[in-house]
């Protein structure tokens, strides 16, 4: 129990700060709603047609193999370094 009382410690210091500081924005801050601020986009057009269209799920799916191609080269680039240091152990 000892060991873990520095990161309790840690925990409870992390909360205070990041409540403290929650509060201290929502107070300083000025809520002023207007119709600009409540519009979807900000970007000068008017917006157009439904925002709940249905896309393919092949956008999903591409999406889905960027990530895990992303994280394979993540750990294989490391390990391309340092084979010729581990020998047969690295397979």
């Amino acid at each position: 129990m000892f060991t873990y009382i520095f990161l309790f410690i840690y925990l409870i210091i992390v909360i205070l700060i990041a409540s403290i500081l929650l509060i201290l924005s929502y107070s300083v801050s000025p809520a002023l709603q207007n119709f600009e601020k409540k519009t979807s986009y900000e970007c000068g057009f008017e917006p157009f047609g439904d925002s709940h269209t249905s896309f393919n799920i092949l956008f999903y799916v591409l999406g889905l193999l960027f990530i895990l191609f992303d994280l394979e080269i993540v750990f294989i680039l490391p390990w391309s370094f340092f084979l010729g240091n581990l020998g047969i152990f690295s397979f």
